[in-house]
């Protein structure tokens, strides 16, 4: 049970934040970093599994590689914003948070509009 041990690693990491934030508060925001980081890294790994089965059901449906792609990054682009937008957060800067949020959001945005387009330009096609 890997979760098990992601939780008790951040509940660990979260004990000693608490008890080193009221002696040093700088190290204690490294040390936030630092085990963020660590559970980023290790929840990242889980990922090239899931774009493996992706790949797959997307070549037996037969569906273009550059959608599947798309959404990779769109997700991609919404748990990187939000995993930055809370360390932001944790430092004290919610402002500074709200803008990463808000630049993830544009983002996503932006990699839509081929989708968008595509879909678009098949409901026009079905329709003449």
């Amino acid at each position: 049970m890997e979760i098990l041990q992601i939780v008790g690693f951040g509940l660990t990491a979260a004990v000693l934040i608490a008890l080193i934030r009221s002696q040093a508060p700088q190290i204690a925001l490294l040390l936030s970093l630092f085990a963020g980081a660590a559970l980023f890294m290790l929840i990242v790994q889980k990922v090239g599994t899931v774009i493996g089965a992706m790949e797959h059901l997307a070549g037996a449906a037969n569906i273009d590689w550059m959608f599947v792609q798309t959404i990779f990054k769109i997700v991609g682009i919404a748990y990187i914003a939000e995993f930055g937008a809370q360390i932001v957060r944790d430092a004290g800067e919610s402002a500074l948070a709200g803008k990463i949020e808000l630049a993830g959001k544009v983002m996503i945005m932006v990699l839509a509009v081929p989708i968008l387009t595509s879909v678009v330009e098949t409901v026009m096609r079905v329709l003449q």
